[in-house]
C-alpha cells in the first residue's frame, strides 16, 4: 500500500469512530434513550410496525439504543474503523497524491500556511513517494 493510500486510511479510521457516538447522538440514539420526533424514534416505529407492536431485543433499533446509551463497544468500533478506513483508502490516497502533485498545501492553518517544517518535510516526502 503506497503512503498516500495509508494516511488516508488512518485518517478515515480515526474520524470514522470518533464521529461515531456523535452520530448515534444526533439520530436520536442518547443516554437518556431514543429522542422523541427523531430518526431513531421513526425508525423505532418502523420496526414496532413490522414486528406487531413491539422492538426486539438484539435488533438493529436496540442495538444502537445500546451503544447510544451505554457506549460503542470495542469490537464494533474496530469494525466501524475498518470500513471509515476501507473508505477513506480507497477514495482519499489519490485526491492526497494529486494534492501534493499540484503543489496544494496538505495541512493548511489559517495564517500561518504549513504546520511546521518538521511535519511539512515528512508529508512533502510521503507524497513524492505516492504513484497515481
Amino acid at each position: 500500500m503506497d503512503p498516500c493510500t495509508m494516511i488516508a486510511a488512518g485518517a478515515g479510521a480515526a474520524v470514522t469512530v470518533a464521529a461515531a457516538p456523535a452520530v448515534l447522538a444526533a439520530a436520536g440514539f442518547t443516554a437518556g434513550g431514543i429522542a422523541a420526533g427523531s430518526f431513531a424514534s421513526y425508525l423505532m416505529s418502523l420496526t414496532a410496525m413490522a414486528s406487531g407492536g413491539g422492538v426486539a431485543a438484539g435488533g438493529v433499533v436496540a442495538t444502537l439504543q445500546a451503544a447510544g446509551a451505554a457506549g460503542i463497544p470495542i469490537v464494533a468500533k474496530a469494525v466501524i474503523g475498518a470500513i471509515g478506513g476501507t473508505v477513506a483508502g480507497a477514495m482519499g490516497g489519490t485526491l492526497i497524491c494529486n494534492a501534493g502533485a499540484a503543489g496544494a498545501a496538505i495541512i493548511p492553518v489559517a495564517g500561518q500556511g504549513m504546520v511546521g517544517a518538521a511535519v511539512s518535510a515528512a508529508v512533502a516526502g510521503l507524497i513524492s513517494n505516492c504513484t497515481v
